[in-house]
């Protein structure tokens, strides 16, 4: 495997691995350098001070659980079926033009609710976009909108942008893509150290699914304010008998470009091609943020007068945070799994995983909810091996199954 930085540096790569004179002494070249920079990695990485996993529990996130009573979702309080209260499905659809109600489906899960929406109106995700990773996709660095005038990059960004933007309006007016989401809110408690219990009932009686979460293990001092923190400080723990709640969710934007991509493709138009799939992870994206935004000032309802702009947004000044498995937070990929067994999106809105967990269409984002005012965003770091194998017994893996999922995050060389 030889890592190349930039497409444009492929051609000579491929070169030379073809090339019967050259391929020997090209290979010989690469293992050398690969060598080098494997030891200066390695040399590196032993200067990381790692805290060991019990030393690190007994610092996570403090917080005042007796005086906080965890929101129940808004949407299970109004009743998820016909004649329970107030309709959300209803009122969800008034407060979208172009949302029809039959679109909109709530299902009971024991005694939490999923709700899935097909054909979301695209024009309502057009202004959630955040443009800046729409540059980053093309290699062009900087932020938006300051990136329209940058001195370096600023001429080319705004020719794509100016390409992009009537692009787009032809995909929302003509209705090249499919919008779909399905969320769900369940019965939820912290068990053990960093486990989240999803139940079946209110009761908490049955478990029905187990989020295994990851913990920091860098450097902190106990008692000063930098906690070791691991997503499951943010749910009630079962010990306290307060009902929590936790929120799951996957959207794609992408259902409905095979076609179009088949079409540009056929014509050789690489620029329509790469165009579309840019601007369908941007509608992706948005509507996570949108969806988001509905879960808290609606759906779960714990921010109701919620005003935010789309500079807000993201910004991330909202309260609560929408983690996604196989990111920072929770670096295992497999969790998605776990994910898909409760909202069924391949079965709800076609959005289907592959064995190694990644999203198809890839215009697609999911994650969970966690709405705790303390909870933020944070990265696990490097971990070490008493955790990952603490991690592979509540798994039920073998440890190498365990090193092999979290080889990113590990702080040690399992060789």
């Amino acid at each position: 495997v030889i890592y190349v930085p930039d497409a444009s540096r492929a051609v000579g790569v491929v070169s030379n691995l073809l090339s019967k004179t050259q391929r020997d002494g090209y290979v010989a070249g690469i293992v050398e350098e690969y060598a080098e920079v494997r030891a200066k990695r390695e040399a590196k990485g032993k200067t990381s001070k790692l805290m060991d996993i019990v030393a690190a529990r007994a610092n996570k996130t403090e917080i005042d659980w007796a005086s906080y009573e965890p929101p129940k979702p808004a949407i299970l309080a109004a009743g998820a079926e016909p004649g329970q209260g107030s309709d959300p499905a209803a009122a969800l659809a008034a407060a979208l033009p172009g949302l029809d109600a039959n679109d909109i489906k709530l299902e009971r899960s024991g005694d939490g609710v999923i709700l899935t929406v097909n054909n979301y109106p695209l024009d309502d995700l057009v202004k959630y976009i955040d443009w800046t990773p729409f540059f980053k996709a093309w290699e062009l660095a900087g932020k938006y909108p300051a990136i329209l005038t940058d001195e370096v990059v600023g001429k080319e960004a705004q020719q794509l942008f100016d390409d992009a933007v009537p692009f787009l309006e032809q995909i929302v007016k003509e209705r090249w893509l499919k919008a779909s989401c399905v969320c769900g809110f369940f019965p939820a408690n912290r068990i053990g150290d960093d486990d989240i219990a999803i139940y079946s009932d209110e009761a908490r009686s049955e478990v029905t699914a187990t989020l295994r979460m990851l913990r920091q293990q860098m450097q902190r001092t106990a008692g000063k304010g930098q906690p070791n923190v691991s997503l499951a400080d943010y749910v009630a723990p079962a010990d306290l008998h307060k009902r929590d709640w936790v929120g799951g969710f996957a959207v794609t934007a992408g259902i409905g470009i095979d076609e179009h991509l088949e079409r540009f493709e056929a014509d050789h138009d690489d620029y329509s091609s790469i165009m579309l799939k840019a601007l369908a992870d941007r509608l992706a994206e948005a509507f996570a943020e949108r969806l988001h935004e509905l879960v808290r000032t609606t759906l779960w309802g714990y921010k109701p007068g919620e005003q935010l702009d789309n500079n807000a947004l993201i910004a991330e000044k909202y309260e609560g945070i929408r983690p996604a498995p196989g990111y920072a937070a929770c670096p295992d990929h497999t969790e998605k799994g776990t994910l898909w067994e409760l909202l069924k999106p391949d079965e709800r809105i076609g959005l289907t995983i592959t064995e190694s967990f990644a999203m198809l269409p890839t215009a697609a984002v999911s994650g969970w909810y966690f709405a705790h005012p303390q909870s933020r965003y944070f990265g696990t770091g490097k971990i070490m091996k008493d955790q990952v194998e603490d991690y592979a017994q509540r798994k039920g893996w073998t440890l190498e199954q365990a090193e092999r999922w979290l080889s990113p995050v590990l702080g040690y060389d399992p060789q």
